[in-house]
């Protein structure tokens, strides 16, 4: 297990990482950023990725599976996992991968990735979100 600002670091360890934070997509609030942030203010980077990660989480289309299933505790009465794994965009020199974390509360926190398109490598970039999610403390 590991907190915010262990995760945010290592975060910050990938190739091509400009800028990663911990949002709490319901509130639109950066738990904590480190790097540099996109547009240059934390706050509003913060905000705007949390609208598209509610956007993409409360559609049914998207979720995995059945949208019941989705919704539904597990059977051993677990939270469910985030309706969506991640959200990737793309724009001419960078990529944005925005990684949910599931929490034993309601999931609404997501990890936000910036890299560099140039210097970045994206599958890598996803799989250590993913592993890092998996590793994050939170509460």
């Amino acid at each position: 297990m590991q907190g915010i600002d262990e995760c945010l670091l290592e975060a910050m360890r990938l190739p091509g990482a400009r800028g990663a934070a911990l949002v709490d997509w319901t509130s639109g609030l950066a738990l904590g950023a480190v790097g540099e942030s996109p547009g240059g203010d934390q706050e509003a980077a913060a905000a705007e990725a949390a609208e598209l990660a509610r956007l993409a989480a409360e559609q049914r289309a998207f979720a995995s599976g059945s949208s019941r299933a989705a919704a539904e505790p597990g059977a051993a009465g677990e939270e469910p996992d985030p309706p969506v794994e991640d959200l990737i965009l793309s724009n001419r020199d960078s990529y944005h991968v925005l990684r949910f974390v599931p929490t034993s509360f309601d999931s609404s926190v997501f990890l936000h990735l910036w890299l560099a398109r140039a210097e970045g490598n994206l599958a890598l970039a996803r799989i250590r979100l993913g592993e890092m999610a998996g590793r994050l403390e939170l509460g």
